[in-house]
Formats: structure tokens, C-alpha cells, sequence
């Protein structure tokens, strides 16, 4: 790292910070407002979550190639033209007219925010010190961690007190300061060879078809009942075949668009492999969690984004004092102490009920704002640690899009585990519920007589009162199924532990 880049450190990191935080942000602020938009522009269910499904696609197909862009094109350049391409399509976004538009303009959106935060991440890395690093990737942490976790509040309070549309408009001012900073204070370094060869168009064709079709498959997926489906299955080999002949091109071309020979690095792999359980646990808590409380719990859309602030706000405490650590306990320890402060607070999540209060669902936030907090910054810092810097922003790219695409799996998988297993404890709990079971008897009867005290005849009092209970079967049934699936991520973690000794030891090299 030059002398050059020191003196304006703390604007750097504010302008790439910005970037950052406005692209991660938009992979869920829309989330809760799919159903006023969905009215607004006259779209299906499966239809409008092409709005969200659309951004994360277009989010992953850029990511893998921004060493290439960024050599083609100059890095300055091309994160510039992001910003400005985020920030325009923002604006369009917002005054989409249909479905179809709306679509394409969040299409656009997704190739300029694709490219922010692993540039974003790239420039920290050389800004620097080797002393400061945990730093820098501990403030890197705060802005694509919290991004994600944040958005469904504020997503929900611009909706509720404005419409929807502000949830795009609110990047468009931010984005101008973005771009403003990125002129005054972003600049090439000097070890970035700008490279005007031959373009690798078949491997950028393959990646495009393989990461493309296996997004939309993931996505997709759960509605249409999986292998179940033509369009999946189709989906399924396409993204396969496409994805083999894209490393084998990859691995064989002189001058790759996607570096993966990078993946030789024994710490960058195993970083790069914890990080896709980190986008598992991460997309999949995101998607559970709120789906519970509002679901089960009957919370409003605003008032579950609130009860999942202490995890936002427990990150934002532990993951500055983690970088701060990072030099003097290692990797390693740091790591290996967030998968398993993780791996207990899904596995308490696993044991809640339907009686569950506010304190229940605290403490496990908090205890993941501190395991997500360990495990980010100190992954972020060591899996780039032994890469050479004219390597990092490829490298950046393929941390990045491994966690978002495992991201998607996470989302893809909890869906489908909660939906089966939501039958298939529905169906256990049943098999209880007959003519010779005292329980279920006294139940009907207590209930029967509810509502026949309330006014109802005997017979429609016995119809209400089986009703009744077939709402409780389905409801605590649901509530097995989200334990059975919190449990699983508990797992995950505890069986990610091993892959911390094949990281680099930072505190002993």
C-alpha cells in the first residue's frame, strides 16, 4: 500500500461504506412491501417476488466478475458507473409503471449494487495497515451485515408512513453523495493492471447461464413443488451442465474472466466455505424469523422488524470491539468461538413455543449479534489474508457471491423444511386426535361448550369446536416445524467447526 491512500482513509472508507451499506440494503427493504406493490402494479404472488428474486440475481452474476471488469475498465471507473447505475435505476424504480418494468429497471439495479460491496471490500483491504485490517473488515461487516437485518424496519416504516416507492427514492439522495465522494476521493492503486486482451465471452456466457438458472431454480423452487416441476428440473441440469463447463473453461483459458484458480489457496477456500454457512444461517434466520413472529405470533410487519433490532444492534456493539481483538487472538479463536455462540442460540431458538414472550426471542438475538459479530469480521479479514493484493478485488468477488448464492440456498431450504415439516407433524399430531382419545374428547367437549354458552346451537358449537382444534393442531405443528429448522442451522454450525484449523493462524504467522 502507497503513502497516497493514507491521508484520506476516513473519507475513503465513509465513500465505500455508503455504497455498500445502500446495496445490501435493497437485497430485503422490498420485502415487506411486495404486497402493497403487488396491488399497485397488478402482479400475482409468484409474480411480484421477481421484484426481490430479480436484484439477488442480477446481485450474483456481477459479483464473480468484477476483477475482470475492474482490470478491463479501470476500478475507479467502474465503481463509479455502479453508484450511478444503482442511483438512476433507484429513481426508475420507483416510478415503474408495470410489472415488466419494474422488473427490468430492479434488474439494472442489482448489476450496479453487485459490484459495491466487494470493491468495497477490496479497497478497505488496501487502505489498511496489515495492524488495522480486523478494523477496517470489522466496519465492512457493520454495513453488509446490518444492511440485510435493517431493511425490513425501515422498509416497513417508509411504506406505512409514505408508499412504497420511497423505499427506492430514499437511495437516490444517498447516492448522489456516493458519487461525489467517489470522484474527490477514490483512485486506481498503482500495483491494478488495466487489461484491454480478448474478452473470455464463452466463460461469461456459461457463468451467466449457470448462476443464472441456479438462482431462479432456488427461488423458484418451493412454489413449484421442486422435482415435481419441468421448469425446475430443466432448471436443475441446466445450471449443473452450465457450471461445469464454466470451471473447466475457467480453469483452462489463459486469461479467465473468473480467477478460480484462486480456490488453490487452502485459507481462502475454507474461508470462502464458512462464509457460504455464515449466508445460510444469515438469509435463513432473515426469512424465518419474521415469518414466525408474524405468522404464529401475529406480530404487525413493523413490530417484527423491531423485535429483530437487538441482533442489528448487538452487531453494531460487538463487531468494531472484534476488530479490535483480531491481531491479538487469531482467527481461529475468533471464528471458531461465533460458530459456536451461534450454534447455541439457533439450538434456543429451537426449544421456543407459542407461549413464548419477548425476553425468549432477546437473548438468542443477541447471542447471534455476538456470534455473527466474531465470525465476519475476523472470516472477512483472514480468508483475503493470504491472497496477493493485484488479486483481491477477484477474489473479493467470488468470498462475496459464494455467501449470497448460499444465502439463496439457505432461504430455498428453510422454506421447503418448514413447509414439510409443518405436514408431517400436522400429520403426527392427528393421529392423536380420534374418537377414543380422552384428551381430544374433554377438549371438544370444553370448547363445545364455549361457544354453546355463547349462543351457538349443539351442533354448530361441535363444528366450531373442531375447528378449533384443527387450528391448534396446525399452528403447534408449524411451531414444531420452525424448531426442527432452527435446529438444523444449530447443527450446521457445530459441524462447520473443522474448518477453522485450515484457515491461516493470523495471531502466529
Amino acid at each position: 500500500m502507497t503513502d497516497t491512500f493514507r491521508p484520506n482513509k476516513a473519507m475513503i472508507t465513509i465513500t465505500v461504506m455508503t455504497g455498500a451499506v445502500l446495496s445490501a440494503l435493497d437485497t430485503s427493504i422490498v420485502n415487506v412491501a411486495l404486497p402493497y406493490m403487488r396491488g399497485n402494479l397488478g402482479a400475482s404472488v409468484e409474480e411480484i417476488a421477481w421484484v426481490s428474486t430479480s436484484y439477488i440475481l442480477c446481485n450474483v452474476i456481477i459479483m464473480p466478475i468484477i476483477g475482470f471488469l475492474s482490470s478491463r475498465f479501470g476500478r475507479r471507473n467502474f465503481y463509479l458507473a455502479s453508484v450511478v447505475m444503482f442511483t438512476v435505476t433507484s429513481m426508475l424504480c420507483g416510478l415503474a409503471w408495470d410489472l415488466n418494468s419494474m422488473i427490468f429497471f430492479r434488474c439494472l439495479q442489482g448489476i450496479g449494487g453487485g459490484a459495491l460491496i466487494p470493491i468495497s471490500q477490496a479497497i478497505l483491504r488496501e487502505n489498511y495497515p496489515p495492524e488495522q485490517q480486523g478494523f477496517a473488515m470489522g466496519i465492512f461487516g457493520l454495513g453488509v451485515v446490518m444492511g440485510p437485518a435493517l431493511g425490513p424496519t425501515l422498509g416497513g416504516w417508509l411504506t406505512d408512513n409514505y408508499s412504497w416507492p420511497w423505499i427506492f427514492y430514499i437511495n437516490v439522495p444517498v447516492g448522489i453523495v456516493n458519487i461525489l465522494l467517489t470522484m474527490k476521493f477514490i483512485k486506481d492503486p498503482e500495483f491494478l493492471s488495466r487489461s484491454k486482451g480478448k474478452v473470455d465471452a464463452l466463460g461469461l456466457g456459461l457463468m451467466v447461464v449457470g448462476l443464472g438458472a441456479l438462482q431462479i431454480m432456488l427461488e423458484e423452487g418451493q412454489q413449484k413443488d421442486w422435482f415435481q416441476s419441468d421448469f425446475i428440473t430443466t432448471l436443475a441440469v441446466t445450471a449443473a451442465v452450465g457450471l461445469t463447463l464454466f470451471v473447466i473453461r475457467e480453469l483452462s483459458a489463459d486469461k479467465p474472466a473468473v480467477n478460480l484458480r484462486l480456490l488453490k489457496d487452502r485459507t481462502f477456500t475454507s474461508g470462502t466455505l464458512i462464509g457460504g454457512v455464515l449466508g445460510i444461517s444469515l438469509f435463513a434466520s432473515l426469512f424465518l424469523l419474521p415469518m414466525f413472529l408474524q405468522q404464529l405470533l401475529g406480530y404487525p410487519a413493523f413490530d417484527s422488524g423491531l423485535a429483530l433490532m437487538p441482533r442489528s444492534v448487538a452487531m453494531a456493539i460487538f463487531m468494531p470491539i472484534v476488530g479490535r481483538l483480531y491481531t491479538v487472538v487469531g482467527a481461529r479463536a475468533l471464528i471458531g468461538a461465533g460458530l459456536l455462540v451461534n450454534g447455541v442460540s439457533f439450538w434456543q431458538l429451537s426449544r421456543l413455543s407459542l407461549d413464548v414472550g419477548y425476553w425468549d426471542i432477546f437473548f438468542p438475538q443477541v447471542w447471534q449479534g455476538l456470534g455473527f459479530g466474531l465470525i465476519f469480521v475476523a472470516l472477512s479479514t483472514v480468508t483475503l489474508s493470504t491472497v496477493e493484493k493485484k488479486d483481491i478485488t477477484d477474489a473479493s468477488g467470488l468470498y462475496n457471491v459464494v455467501r449470497q448464492v448460499f444465502g439463496s440456498v439457505g432461504i430455498a431450504l428453510s422454506a421447503t423444511f418448514v413447509t414439510r415439516y409443518e405436514t408431517i407433524y400436522h400429520s403426527t399430531l392427528t393421529e392423536h386426535i380420534t374418537e377414543y382419545s380422552f384428551t381430544a374428547l374433554s377438549w371438544l367437549d370444553s370448547l363445545g361448550g364455549m361457544f354453546f354458552s355463547a349462543g351457538s346451537d349443539g351442533a354448530a358449537a361441535e363444528t366450531k369446536g373442531l375447528r378449533m382444534i384443527e387450528l391448534l393442531v396446525m399452528r403447534q405443528g408449524a411451531m414444531m416445524a420452525y424448531n426442527q429448522v432452527f435446529f438444523m442451522v444449530a447443527v450446521l454450525f457445530f459441524m462447520s467447526f473443522p474448518l477453522i484449523f485450515l484457515l491461516k493462524d493470523e495471531k502466529k504467522a
